[in-house]
């Protein structure tokens, strides 16, 4: 077993490794679910740093736009296309499936090189009572929401540690992990997971020079919730659930570009976990200082 004073001197080097990323300039950054929302502003956000940026997701036609927006921005835009050529590429991916993954890593690492960033972003919602909430249903949220990541963070980090020049991997949890919320019990458990997993690989990796954010944001404006499955056994409950949740999100949501710009920092600085909104940070100040009233509060309908 390896002296305390080894593992000290291993995890000082990987800090040292990490700190190549507070410049981007020039870095591949490997996105999933990059065909909108949050996944398109980080792959926005990261070109206009100066890195090349592969985007990828099972709508590919969504993906190849997100790709056109960086490679030939709007003047308005302020300029967001990657340098040295290598701009944006699209590629098509279900992240559910381990052995599609494995496969889009090796091209990735063929055609591109060694990814210094993967952003676990991909992810769908259900909402809906648990008991009304089919096994199908909630299985097939765990394999997007949880083995997605946990397929991006194998694969790449692989190459990483192989490559030994460090690396950053972001996982996108949420703020519903923060506090407990009905409803929603298969998407929150899915990113309970994805935040506890992230810890673990931050432990684990920190001396490969590999950091591991768990990024927290609140409603933000995305596909997420209008497209999120609405389970009811009536239909029409189904419906009325979907247009009280749209009228919260309506009011409550931030900006997808606020979470992208909160992203770059968090590879920047290596940074553990992000919470985005002063409302997801307000939420787990109230669970941990007074866990009685954030439980009581669960108990109502936030759709």
């Amino acid at each position: 077993m390896p002296s305390r004073f080894s593992q000290l001197r291993r995890w000082r080097s990987g800090a040292s490794t990490h700190t190549r990323l507070r410049d981007l300039t020039g870095t591949l950054v490997v996105v999933t679910g990059g065909a909108g929302g949050i996944g398109r502003a980080v792959a926005r956000a990261f070109a206009a740093e100066g890195a090349i940026v592969v985007v990828a997701d099972v709508d590919i036609d969504g993906a190849r736009e997100t790709v056109d927006l960086i490679d030939t921005p709007p003047p308005s835009a302020g300029g967001s296309t990657a340098v040295f050529g290598g701009g944006a590429h699209a590629y098509e991916l279900d992240v559910s499936d381990e052995a599609q993954v494995r496969r889009f890593a090796e091209t990735v690492r063929a055609r591109h090189g060694v990814a210094d960033v993967i952003v676990n972003n991909a992810g769908i919602g259900v909402i809906g009572p648990f008991l009304e909430t089919p096994s199908t249903a909630f299985e097939n949220v765990v394999d997007v929401n949880f083995w997605g990541v946990v397929h991006g963070c194998r694969v790449f980090a692989e190459q990483m540690v192989e490559r030994g020049t460090g690396g950053h991997v972001v996982n996108v949890s949420s703020a519903a992990v923060l506090a407990p919320q009905r409803n929603i019990a298969a998407y929150s458990t899915t990113k309970a997971a994805v935040l506890m997993l992230s810890e673990c690989l931050r432990a684990e990796w920190v001396e490969h020079g590999i950091g591991v954010t768990a990024v927290c944001p609140d409603l933000v404006d995305t596909g997420l919730i209008r497209n999120a499955e609405y389970v009811a056994h009536d239909p029409e409950r189904g419906i009325a659930r979907r247009a009280r949740a749209l009228s919260v999100y309506e009011q409550l949501h931030v900006p997808p570009e606020r979470v992208a710009d909160a992203v770059v920092a968090a590879v920047r600085h290596n940074r553990p976990v992000v919470t985005v909104s002063p409302r997801a940070r307000t939420s787990a100040w109230i669970a941990r200082l007074t866990p009685q009233v954030m439980r009581a509060g669960t108990r109502f309908d936030i759709d």
